[in-house]
């Protein structure tokens, strides 16, 4: 049984090691130990009751309960950009015409960006390899709709995420070998891994003027906007729960940047409160078919496991014992509950 909780402090060495797995140009979480504690650090104090942080950072865990390991990790920002600033390259158009020569030609662009100033953030979603299967990945990532829907006043009215960019199987991002490294003087490795620490060298070394996209390398025009392999999938995930790629791309690697106003969201539209009933399981048929997320109502201990559930009515259903316990729950707790699958509905 996988469940979704706050990380917490004797979370660090799983943490640590899931970031030694995540690779080049997974920005938000990094080989990195100073980074690894100090979001930690960010984490617990966000966690923290009575309080509503401006910039708080959001982090939960992937933990399977039957062992107590630590599989995976996702997160949310609760606004970027306030404290330091938020770049990135906004896609526009502008067209070259002349009448007389018989011209026109529309030419894509890039522009320096904060736009997204404010906007909450979906960030740091990464899932152990070995834990890739059985629809974990849907539940790690969507499993953040549901604290969005149940803690709204936390959050931005607009939220994003950052896709990440196309790199070939060397790492080699091209998008930043056809723009940025003529800036930077920098593989692409460690211009981002220093972009995770400080972000303000960006503004000092880029270019401030409009980019024509047209005088960069094909293969560098050819991954604006694109996805990475391994992150397609955590993309039309999203997709699928309502948000939008709208032209603004890293300035990096040129990943889109998904964006979508947070009651919008799909999961949070259609969530809604029931009453759990345990389901005995020496007496009572246990629940199957169509799979539900399923998360508590309580900050500190927020808790969101993925289940087949017997629907009684609007207002009751039956979980397994399995899945009570992994979220802590009794008989008759208040219990948020959604379709896993974006066009079903109970």
């Amino acid at each position: 049984m996988m469940v979704v909780r706050p990380i917490q402090a004797e979370d660090h060495a799983a943490l640590r090691e899931l970031a030694r797995k995540t690779g080049p140009g997974f920005t938000s979480l990094q080989d990195n130990d100073e980074q690894v504690a100090g979001k930690i650090e960010s984490a617990l104090e966000a966690f923290k009751p009575n309080s509503i942080p401006d910039e708080a950072l959001y982090l939960f865990v992937m933990e399977e309960t039957d062992t107590g390991d630590v599989v995976g990790i996702c997160g949310i920002e609760a606004a970027v950009g306030l404290s330091e600033p938020w770049y990135n390259y906004r896609v526009g158009t502008l067209v070259h015409a002349s009448r007389e020569l018989n011209v026109y030609n529309q030419i894509h662009t890039l522009t320096i960006s904060n736009d997204h100033t404010g906007y909450s953030e979906l960030c740091t979603l990464f899932l152990s390899p070995e834990a890739r299967h059985s629809k974990n990945g849907a539940l790690l990532s969507k499993s953040r709709f549901m604290f969005l829907a149940e803690f709204p006043q936390r959050f931005n009215e607009y939220l994003i995420a950052e896709m990440r960019g196309y790199s070939d199987d060397k790492g080699v991002s091209p998008f930043w070998e056809g723009l940025g490294r003529h800036f930077f003087s920098l593989d692409f490795a460690e211009a981002d891994t220093l972009s995770s620490m400080d972000k303000v060298f960006i503004a000092e070394l880029m270019p401030k003027n409009t980019i024509y996209t047209n005088l960069l390398p094909k293969d560098a025009q050819e991954a604006i906007g694109k996805t990475h392999e391994a992150t397609t999938p955590a993309r039309k995930l999203l997709e699928a729960e309502g948000m939008r790629y709208t032209g603004y791309i890293d300035m990096f690697d040129g990943g889109p940047t998904l964006v979508s106003r947070t009651n919008d969201l799909r999961a949070v539209q259609e969530s809604r409160y029931v009453k759990a009933h345990v389901v005995d399981e020496k007496t009572e048929h246990q629940p199957e078919g169509e799979l539900y997320l399923v998360s508590t109502t309580d900050f500190a201990n927020f808790r969101c496991c993925m289940t087949a559930v017997d629907v009684f009515g609007n207002h009751v259903v039956g979980l397994p014992k399995a899945v009570a316990d992994a979220l802590q729950i009794t008989e008759g707790t208040t219990v948020r509950i959604v379709p896993m699958a974006s066009g079903r509905r109970f």
